[in-house]
């Protein structure tokens, strides 16, 4: 009963903190999850040790594991070779390397980004599968603000809640509401509210789960008052998507009203509550 069990040096060298991530990054390797991003997107940077491709592995396995910023690659994935080998990797790029990978980004890299998000999304999503002829899909659209930096991109003083005076962007998202999954997630400056990114939002949601006129008319969007004008709803209803609007809380009550576009009727349901 005095027997110890000795472990080898080579053995210590795999633990983990985040065994955790274990199954996840052997179901991410055998889904091939960014073959995808290594098809399409090609960013104009040398291949000294680690491709680009390679870099954005490191700061996703970094995300994956509780890292705030890059900043927290070494400490994080560089320091932990067994969260290195259940993602495949057999190494890590320094942190100022794969910052600068982010940094060397074009607008033609974004758009690569998004088109294998798309196949990535419709190849392994239950959204993007959703039986129409059993039910209705779903769909809530909605914005959250996400304070940071004065330099980052879109930057701009707006409304942040609890935080006055504050900088930041707009986080515009489109949820399948069924399955939980984000089907579209785009950023706008501080200032944007739902009435602006509500069109470009619903646009690229169209494309990643491919709403032709049948899936289309057997969805239903929810948005709340910011996004629920007239003039949004009658450009919905040129999609001919049946839209419910919901507005929890104004301050003057606003009646029911009915919006006609192309034969298509809709009664547009307000509730209206006091401030108090």
């Amino acid at each position: 009963m005095n027997e110890s069990i000795m472990t080898s040096e080579h053995v210590k060298a795999n633990f983990s903190s985040h065994s955790f991530l274990a199954a996840l990054g052997r179901k991410v390797n055998h889904l091939k999850v960014f073959a995808p991003i290594v098809q399409k997107v090609q960013i104009a940077q040398k291949t000294v040790k680690y491709s680009p491709v390679e870099k954005l592995m490191d700061a996703f396995i970094t995300l994956l594991a509780g890292g705030q910023g890059m900043v927290e690659i070494n400490k994080r994935l560089k320091a932990d070779v067994g969260l290195q080998r259940v993602f495949g990797r057999t190494g890590c790029a320094e942190q100022s390397v794969v910052q600068e990978t982010l940094d060397s980004y074009t607008g033609e890299n974004v758009v690569q980004m998004h088109q294998a998000m798309e196949i990535i999304f419709r190849r392994l999503s239950q959204t993007y599968r959703h039986d129409y002829q059993l039910d209705w899909q779903v769909l809530d659209t909605d914005m959250t603000g996400r304070p940071c930096g004065k330099k980052a991109k879109f930057a701009s003083k707006g409304y942040f809640a609890k935080q006055r005076n504050r900088r930041g962007r707009q986080e515009g998202y489109v949820i399948g509401t069924w399955y939980e999954e984000i089907v579209v997630e785009w950023l706008f400056d501080g200032k944007a509210q739902l009435n602006k990114a509500l069109r470009p939002l619903i646009e690229a949601t169209e494309q990643v789960l491919e709403l032709d006129k049948g899936k289309r008319t057997r969805t239903i969007l929810r948005i709340d008052s910011g996004g629920g004008s007239v003039e949004d709803i009658n450009w919905l209803l040129e999609r001919v998507i049946k839209c419910m609007a919901r507005i929890i809380r104004v301050s003057v009550p606003i009646p029911w009203q009915r919006v006609s576009t192309d034969g298509s009727m809709i009664r547009l349901i307000r509730i209206a509550r006091s401030a108090g």
